[in-house]
């Protein structure tokens, strides 16, 4: 299509604007009638020649008359003058001035085919040029889906051909490559969840004034991979239009090519995680190596009920591994959910799981800072331990606390490990036959490290008095406090007798 007022600048038409408030209105053809109603025989975007025949004598008729055309959606009216007008009546401009509809008056020497000849030209030569600029942004685009990084150099491209932008967006609204910028993201993450139950056939449009936003579906399968997001200033020509939908093939030909590689190596992960599980560790490493990462760390996942284990399946999986740059393998094993993942990604990671409604556990790095290895390798004694580590973290995961980290654990020492309820009776039965007399001896006696002495001191009692009285324990505990293991364990009885919880004392 044209602007309306590339024909108007035609020299040898000689076509003068009566009243011009759209000049850039498109402008598809060129059509005649003479009818009072013409619309019927009319798609929109044409403009519409007329000597004004049936409207001799009109007044107050002119309004209803480019309602009419307006509604239809013309490019604009032109009037034949010198037959039925001698000049353009005056009801006429003023019923295209009050609608905003396009005005030209054809003069008398200037034949109706001509312009239609002219627009002909015009269109034809448009299109070929159109064809030409596509064809070289098709060329383009190709190109740049040949590097390194073909997703990012295809919207690096495709901004540029549109002088836009252009980005892709993982089904959670994550950006994954390109640049947004005036895009409002939370709007079209809002729409996204409303078309991914579409599948790949669903696009949207949105138009503002002098912004248009297109979103449309990547990937090869009826569940979207990603969804590319691009915005025009303006309404793009026809060899962008064409460029936008050679982007959304190239990127889901590469979508694909990355979830074959992905299924791949999850396939092989699947299997490594399987042979970690029977401890055939050196097996596991030999494929293991295809595609760690740098220093990994292994998250174990599952859903809280059974009603929402539905959730966990390869559209989660997927759906990780396309939006988290961090997180290159994700399977399940035997109804658990196995990531590996950069350790600085983890946390990142948890979240989205937790989000989902998941418990999640993160185990020890298996890289250098959790074995003692070499940056280059973590070793399948690195990673069993991590997946090992994962595992009891995640059992101690619950839904006030869905996200649990062996490190913290760690750090808060055997009490996290143990259920408070269980502790506590545990407690109530090993210290049940000890006085409150002895129970306070024995409590100094374990914080100055069986130092008799300081016992003494502490409580005002003679040195032998305190011998005496932890005997007293001693029998009555079955074994002898110098024994580390009954120490070990009148300290965690301790710890859960006193009212509030561990470490209370």
């Amino acid at each position: 299509m044209i602007p309306l007022s590339a024909l108007l600048e035609e020299e040898g038409l000689t076509l003068r604007p009566l009243h011009l408030p759209r000049p850039d209105a498109r402008l598809r053809w060129v059509a005649t009638s003479e009818l009072v109603d013409p619309t019927p025989y009319l798609e929109g975007e044409e403009l519409l020649l007329t000597t004004g025949l049936a409207m001799s004598g009109w007044r107050g008729e002119w309004t209803a008359y480019v309602t009419r055309l307006r509604d239809a959606g013309v490019a604009g009216l032109g009037l034949g003058t010198g037959l039925t007008h001698r000049v353009p009546p005056r009801g006429l401009i003023r019923a295209c001035e009050e609608l905003g509809v396009n005005l030209i008056e054809v003069p008398r020497l200037t034949a109706f085919v001509a312009i239609s000849r002219r627009a002909a030209d015009l269109l034809e030569k448009e299109e070929s040029q159109a064809a030409r600029t596509a064809l070289e942004l098709q060329r383009q685009l190709t190109a740049a889906a040949a590097g390194s990084d073909p997703a990012t150099a295809i919207l690096r491209q495709l901004s540029k051909s549109l002088n836009g932008v252009g980005c892709l967006l993982a089904p959670n609204g994550q950006v994954l490559a390109g640049s947004p910028g005036a895009v409002e993201l939370e709007e079209i993450r809002n729409r996204i969840k409303t078309m991914r139950p579409q599948g790949r056939h669903a696009a949207l449009t949105l138009s503002e004034p002098g912004f248009v936003t297109v979103v449309q579906p990547i990937g090869l399968h009826q569940r979207p991979e990603s969804y590319l997001v691009t915005g025009t200033p303006g309404r793009p020509t026809e060899p962008q239009r064409r460029a936008v939908g050679t982007a959304g093939a190239l990127l889901s030909l590469v979508s694909q090519q990355q979830r074959d590689q992905t299924d791949t190596r999850r396939r092989v992960a699947a299997r490594a995680f399987a042979l970690l599980l029977t401890d055939d560790q050196r097996t596991a490493e030999l494929l293991l190596d295809i595609a760690l990462p740098h220093n990994p760390t292994i998250l174990a996942a599952h859903a809280p009920t059974a009603s929402a284990e539905q959730s966990v399946d390869d559209a989660v999986v997927d759906g990780l591994v396309v939006a988290e740059a961090a997180c290159p393998l994700a399977v399940l094993v035997e109804g658990e959910l196995f990531v590996v993942s950069t350790a600085e990604g983890a946390e990142r990671i948890a979240a989205e799981l937790a989000r989902l409604g998941l418990l999640v556990g993160i185990g020890n790095p298996a890289g250098p800072q959790g074995h003692g290895r070499s940056p280059q390798t973590a070793g399948p004694d690195g990673l069993g331990a991590s997946r090992e580590t994962a595992v009891l973290a995640l059992a101690q995961a619950t839904a006030a606390s869905p996200v649990v980290r062996w490190s913290q654990l760690v750090r808060e020492g055997l009490s996290a490990l143990v259920d408070d309820h269980l502790a506590a009776a545990f407690a109530a039965s090993y210290l049940e036959s000890l006085t409150e007399e002895q129970l306070e001896v024995l409590r100094t006696f374990l914080r100055h490290h069986g130092s008799r002495l300081k016992v003494a001191e502490e409580l005002g009692l003679h040195r032998n008095t305190v011998r005496n009285r932890v005997r007293q324990i001693e029998a009555q505990l079955g074994d002898s406090l110098d024994n580390p293991q009954v120490r070990m364990t009148a300290w965690f009885a301790l710890q859960y007798s006193v009212a509030g919880g561990p470490g209370r004392w």
